[in-house]
């Protein structure tokens, strides 16, 4: 484990709400590897720290606040998704990027289902993994757009893009990265029916080898964070996709 880089800037588009740089964890038992990615995260103008081990990551992760984990799915102490389940219970909204050396869709799927918001398989590219990041930074709000705020209301859900809050009659609601963008992009499409396809492409950017459930996985999150206890405002459409609209009776 190494004392997290002190770069003083990020670059262009991406940096954290107060101005810092941007910062990220590198979460690998392979030294060598985790020095190349290091390295290019710094080129970045990120912000990197690194742990060998999954206790160590989430040590680190206490004291270092990354907003994004590149996590290593095999570690020599706790499996990948175990630290996740930690990172996630003491930051939610941290964006979690697994790397694995198996390329099942069955390991991919996991990654995904227990919270990761994406995944590259071994070997990859140094651009691959960048694009990611930069993929899900901007997901979470880390741009350096200064729009006014911009709000979205579909019947008592309010989404304020610009602090990136969901509200539910008034009540604050907890999202992921994912989650967030995946609500966003169906509240700026009330009423319009939305295929699976179509949130695939727009929400991950591509398509997860055609894996349709995972748009049904996220869906049944929201439903849970959104809709339980409610009239219900995300609606399935058999054999099209979903839909977000004020139940009408």
């Amino acid at each position: 484990m190494r004392n997290p880089d002190t770069t003083s800037s990020s670059p262009a588009g991406l940096h954290r709400s107060d101005g810092s740089a941007v910062r990220v964890l590198v979460v690998d038992d392979e030294p060598d590897l985790a020095e190349i990615l290091s390295d290019a995260l710094r080129y970045e103008g990120w912000e990197v720290s690194t742990a060998g081990t999954g206790e160590d990551a989430v040590a680190v992760a206490r004291d270092f606040s990354p907003d994004a984990v590149v996590l290593d799915m095999m570690l020599p102490d706790i499996n990948g998704l175990d630290v996740l389940r930690r990172l996630r219970a003491q930051a939610p909204g941290v964006c979690v990027l697994f790397l694995t050396a198996r390329d099942a869709v069955e390991d991919r799927i996991a990654g995904i289902t227990a919270g990761g918001d994406d995944y590259v398989t071994k070997p990859f590219s140094l651009e691959e993994v960048l694009a990611r990041l930069r993929g899900l930074l901007r997901r979470a709000g880390m741009t350096r757009a200064t729009d006014e705020a911009t709000l979205l209301a579909v019947g008592d859900l309010v989404m304020d893009e610009d602090v990136r809050e969901v509200s539910r009659g008034g009540r604050l609601v907890d999202l992921t990265p994912t989650e967030f963008e995946l609500l966003r992009f169906l509240m700026r499409n009330p009423r319009r029916v939305l295929s699976k396809a179509q949130i695939l492409d727009r929400v991950w950017s591509y398509d997860f080898g055609g894996q349709a459930h995972v748009v049904e996985l996220y869906i049944s999150y929201l439903r849970k964070k959104i809709d339980a206890g409610r009239s219900p405002l995300i609606h399935t459409v058999r054999g099209v996709g979903y839909v977000l609209k004020p139940d009408p009776s």
